[in-house]
């Protein structure tokens, strides 16, 4: 079984690194790992050469033209309102973590949302 390895975009609250974590993913935060800051490219580049799945609250990522799912080995969005608190995300995201197989994020776009999971086929 492939190791489960997360790149957290740094859009997202640092509570999502524990919950991954807690979940049984490997994270590379790009805040940690030297990306703060860094282009799309260069973190999808990153997180491809890392064999991880890329989790961003980015919707850039899912413009499918320029970030081709199919090459990657996943991207997951989270899609919340900024309104609901770090805790209350972190606690759906997990659920959802537990409804996803690896296997279904490789090659594929994962939107989660708050008791919803969109998986766009790559």
């Amino acid at each position: 079984m492939r190791k489960k390895i997360a790149v957290v975009d740094e859009d997202l609250p640092r509570i999502i690194d524990r919950t991954l974590q807690r979940a049984g993913w490997t994270v590379l935060d790009v805040r940690d790992v030297g990306f703060k800051g860094k282009s799309d490219a260069e973190i999808i580049s990153f997180a491809r050469k890392s064999k991880a799945v890329l989790f961003t609250g980015d919707w850039d990522f899912a413009h499918i033209l320029n970030f081709p799912p199919k090459k990657y080995y996943g991207i997951a969005i989270l899609s919340f309102p900024n309104e609901l608190s770090t805790k209350f995300i972190a606690r759906e995201t997990y659920k959802a973590l537990g409804k996803v197989q690896l296997s279904e994020f490789k090659g594929n776009l994962v939107i989660i949302e708050s008791g919803r999971i969109r998986i766009r086929r790559g």
